[in-house]
């Protein structure tokens, strides 16, 4: 098990990496941004009962 823990290691440290940058890039694809634009302005859509008269 000494032999392949580094290995092991390596390996789950490089498939973090690559699921990190595929959700980035998915994230910030041209497909996602419109939902992006609608969650930017989610924050200034409160409702009436929340409005300073």
């Amino acid at each position: 098990m000494q032999f392949i823990a580094p290995y092991l290691s390596a390996l789950s440290t490089i498939l973090g990496l690559l699921f990190f940058v595929g959700i980035a890039m998915w994230a910030w694809s041209d497909g996602r941004k419109s939902a992006n634009q609608q969650s930017a302005n989610l924050p200034f859509a409160l409702p009436d009962e929340y409005k300073k008269d």
